[in-house]
């Protein structure tokens, strides 16, 4: 049995960046991410693909060109890992479909997955989640629909909408639930992240030149069709929260891409124990300390699973981490005094920015009352918003791992990942209570972290 002194799960900015810089300093490591190849979501790309439509392409390319001093395993998404401890140390097991790795240390850099909010009409062919027409057209260079909107909060609206209009559709609004003139009331933490402005400029300049018109305070309440998507209800939002009465419009298009946000991917953490809490933005998040250590020993974490804050925080908490483990091992540190303090400090200034973006761009408090008893929480198992609530009100559902149990919503296919956000916050407005990091919880945790079939199970030593 080979054993790594790094497994790293995930090949996103996060885990290239601590996988090359834990490589640096001569430990041994392996990568293994679900995907087919490295970069992850943000740097998520077609056989052959080069710069064009990607963000800092020029730092990926440095990272895959290190790959050579590393194992990685591509299309390996973990489903298992348990803590193996010894007189020596820490020991990890981390099982894929394919193989078992054997790890001194691990990284946990498993990134997020798109936020999802109910709505009437959500479960429509043609409705997606931002994240998932940005991987249609990353991935597969699929555009898919002619005439979209892009609707829900936070600034990934923008690529999204610039991506899909480059790209040959016509992007016929996009709608942010939020106002972003409220960033003026963090002027310091902008400041401090001034590479995000020149960001935004860019796509603000792409969207004028696309004509692709930008409406602020304005949410999608409704998606309308037969078999398809053939329109979306908009309403104006106003500074309290509410939907404005008398302000719905119709808007036709076949497609509608909507995004709130991200929800960390913490499965992993939970399962071996490792403490979380819920951040600013309402998700829940894995404690680390400044060496991106959590409270399990030898288990670090960066990226997104730290909290949302976009890539360029993911690849500095990735470089931290990878120096961490390597000096944990007795390795000489790879990054020099003065290098690690620049990213300490880069950090924190990155950790202000997405401190304000969460303020500036929450989750919209009115969702819920757009959801009447037959909106569709859980698609998977057909619940309904009105049975969730019955649960609360009936059967004494106190949390939203009780909710789960009594009506099912998130024992599907996805196993929470898409309803759960939704079904905690359903059941705590129904409970009369905020939702606790107990009721994020409830669908974080799982023994078996990805689908795996009998066959496999049954095939494994």
């Amino acid at each position: 049995m080979s054993t790594y002194d790094l497994v790293v799960i995930g090949a996103g900015p996060a885990g290239l960046g601590a996988a090359v810089t834990a490589a640096d300093a001569g430990c041994r490591v392996a990568v293994l991410d679900a995907g087919p190849r490295p970069g992850g979501q943000y740097w998520r790309h077609r056989p052959g693909a080069d710069a064009h439509g990607h963000t800092d392409w020029a730092v990926f390319a440095g990272l895959r060109a290190r790959f050579d001093q590393l194992d990685h395993h591509p299309d390996a998404a973990v489903w298992f890992v348990e803590s193996r401890p010894d007189d020596v140390g820490p020991q990890f097991a981390v099982y894929t479909h394919s193989t078992v790795v054997y790890g001194r240390r691990l990284v946990i850099a498993t990134g997020a997955h798109d936020r999802v909010v109910p709505f009437p009409g959500w479960d429509l062919p043609g409705v997606v989640t931002a994240g998932g027409a940005q991987a249609l057209l990353k991935g597969q260079g699929v555009v898919f629909a002619r005439r979209v909107v892009v609707g829900g909060t936070g600034p990934f609206l923008l690529p999204v909408a610039t991506g899909l209009a480059d790209a040959g559709a016509t992007v016929v609004g996009v709608y942010e639930a939020n106002d972003p003139v409220r960033y003026a009331r963090h002027v310091g933490a902008v400041l401090g992240a001034a590479s995000k402005l020149t960001e935004a400029g860019r796509y603000g300049w792409r969207m004028l030149r696309r004509r692709v018109p930008y409406r602020r305070r304005m949410a999608v309440v409704a998606a309308h069709g037969d078999d398809q998507l053939a329109g979306v209800t908009v309403a104006a939002i106003s500074p309290l929260g509410s939907v404005v009465p008398g302000s719905e419009r119709h808007v036709g298009c076949d497609g509608l891409a909507v995004g709130f946000g991200f929800t960390p991917q913490v499965e992993v953490a939970v399962a071996l124990g490792c403490e979380t809490f819920m951040d600013r933005d309402g998700s829940l998040v894995v404690r680390i300390g400044p060496d991106q250590a959590t409270s399990v020993p030898g288990v670090y974490a960066a990226g997104e699973v730290t909290g949302v804050g976009g890539a360029r925080l993911a690849l500095v908490e990735g470089h931290l981490a990878g120096d961490a483990v390597a000096r944990s091992l007795g390795r000489a540190g790879p990054l020099r005094a003065g290098e690690r303090s620049r990213l300490l400090r880069i950090r924190r200034r990155l950790r202000r920015f997405a401190a304000a973006l969460h303020a500036v761009h929450p989750v919209p408090a009115f969702w819920p009352d757009l959801c009447d008893d037959q909106t569709l929480v859980c698609r998977c198992e057909e619940v309904s918003a009105g049975a969730v609530r019955q649960a609360v009100r009936e059967l004494s559902a106190g949390d939203a791992r009780s909710t789960k149990l009594l009506t099912r919503a998130g024992m599907g296919w996805c196993q929470g990942r898409t309803c759960g956000y939704a079904t905690a916050c359903l059941t705590a407005r129904e409970a009369a209570r905020p939702v606790s990091s107990v009721d994020l919880q409830g669908h974080a945790s799982r023994t078996l972290m990805q689908p795996i079939t009998l066959a496999d199970l049954a095939g494994d030593d």
